[in-house]
């Protein structure tokens, strides 16, 4: 039921009372701004329920934190660690198990060897401290772009913590969140035909709305209702790829947000320029990955993409795991990081640039990371990759690639052990592109899952 007394046809899986098991400290006025989100006409069909789980003093104990992230200066270098990454160290040798089974911790952290991607997907547990509190984990599967499959270990705090970080990038560019209770402050934007939405508060806004919606037509009842529910909700900041900013794009909508935040894939300068002139805003280019969190945020005036956490230490690797000098191209690779139930030593993330150092601390130049794609479908019609990636799920791949010739065939790469499933595969693919190839793939780890001959495939 609404708090109207009516009933919710767009509530899924669930009664209001339950909203608290989503949202512990949930008031009267973040229930009605749930009401809001969920019972406006234009509203989509919201498919599922989630929330932020935080506790009333985990909710003090954030507000704290993202003081802390404000207030930090990010100033070390190759020569002159972070102050903490010693005693990071220490206690990751003492309590992760994979860490503990390789004895003493290292005099350099030189000495570790690194990991990659491959070895948090084997076994995620081996990576988790023996002291997380697993009853208030948080665990939740990612594809990403890659499509290699991984279980994350998070927690409610671990999730709060993004926004934080957030707010030191849109503070680069000048930008204050202030919208509080009984106004949305965050959109979630996707564009797949399968997409997680549902709505949520942030009790560090004072229960300001957020909620993350799919731009897809077939999440609405009518294609208008996503221009008239964003302008109806007016949210302060939205987020999203560079794919469903596309999308966006193409909407008459009139609202114009204090900020667009993209993340998860590369915005390229022609996309952030059509959104600037769009919109009338900062777009701010995050590069953020699952297993870290928000990274660096792009700024012209540095030079690269700005650090934004103030205990993760980068290094950038050659292909044998060496470090090179700053200015030279390589791997980049994360130490430390803000997730208490992942702590990370030198994990390769499988993206590339340069390090260098400025007035605005270390500073990612060039960087090379996953690039959005799309792909044109027998029918004529542009999908998003993570729709391939989705597609392929049912089967138990953990490798593959899929390239779009120019006259639109698909050739679906398999490593030789994944070939038994191939004609599954074939099925599964056949509703977006009808017939396909099969080749083998002969590559190690992680490559460039998505590639197209195809100009208009880049959103």
């Amino acid at each position: 039921m609404t708090l109207a007394g009516k009933p919710d046809v767009n509530l899924p899986g669930g009664a209001w009372e339950s909203d608290r098991d989503y949202c512990p400290t949930l008031t009267p006025a973040g229930a009605r701004m749930l009401d809001k989100l969920r019972g406006h006409p234009c509203a989509p069909r919201y498919r599922n329920r989630s929330g932020n789980k935080l506790l009333a003093a985990e909710v003090e104990a954030l507000r704290a934190y993202e003081q802390d992230v404000m207030d930090a200066a990010i100033g070390w270098s190759a020569a002159a660690p972070p102050s903490w990454l010693a005693e990071f160290l220490r206690t990751t040798y003492a309590t992760v198990p994979h860490y503990r089974a390789c004895g003493s911790p290292p005099a350099r952290l030189a000495d570790v060897a690194p990991i990659s991607r491959a070895e948090l997907a084997h076994d995620i547990a081996a990576f988790v401290p023996d002291d997380a509190d697993l009853a208030r984990m948080i665990n939740f599967q990612t594809t990403g772009t890659t499509g290699h499959p991984l279980l994350i270990a998070s927690h409610p705090l671990v999730a709060g913590r993004y926004l934080a970080f957030h707010k030191r990038a849109l503070r680069r560019f000048g930008v204050t969140l202030r919208h509080g209770a009984g106004q949305v402050g965050v959109m979630l934007l996707g564009h797949q035909r399968r997409c997680f939405t549902y709505v949520s508060v942030t009790p560090t806004m004072n229960e300001s709305g957020l909620a993350k919606i799919n731009l897809h037509v077939d999440d609405w009842r009518h294609p208008e209702d996503r221009a008239r529910y964003l302008d109806a909700m007016a949210p302060e900041l939205i987020a999203g790829d560079p794919i469903s900013f596309a999308e966006l794009l193409t909407l008459s909508m009139t609202h114009k947000p204090a900020a667009l935040l993209s993340v998860s894939m590369m915005l390229l300068p022609g996309m952030r320029a059509r959104l600037e002139a769009a919109f009338g805003c900062p777009v701010l280019d995050i590069y953020s990955l699952n297993e870290v969190g928000p990274v660096a945020v792009y700024d012209e005036r540095a030079g690269g993409h700005v650090l934004l956490q103030h205990r993760l230490y980068v290094e950038i690797l050659d292909t044998d795991g060496r470090p090179v000098p700053d200015g030279v191209r390589g791997e980049i690779t994360v130490t430390g990081g803000f997730n208490f139930c992942l702590p990370l030593v030198r994990y390769r993330t499988g993206d590339y640039a340069a390090l260098a150092h400025g007035p605005d601390g270390p500073v990612l130049v060039g960087l090379a990371g996953r690039s959005p794609l799309r792909y044109r479908t027998i029918n004529g019609e542009w999908i998003n990759n993570i729709d391939i990636t989705h597609a392929l799920k049912p089967l138990a791949i953990a490798l593959f690639g899929v390239h779009q010739h120019g006259d639109g065939a698909v050739a679906l790469r398999l490593v030789p052990g994944a070939m038994p499933q191939a004609d599954r595969a074939r099925a599964l693919l056949a509703p977006f592109f009808g017939a396909i190839a099969v080749e083998t793939l002969l590559a190690e780890d992680k490559i460039i899952q998505y590639t197209s001959d195809l100009r208009e495939a880049a959103a």
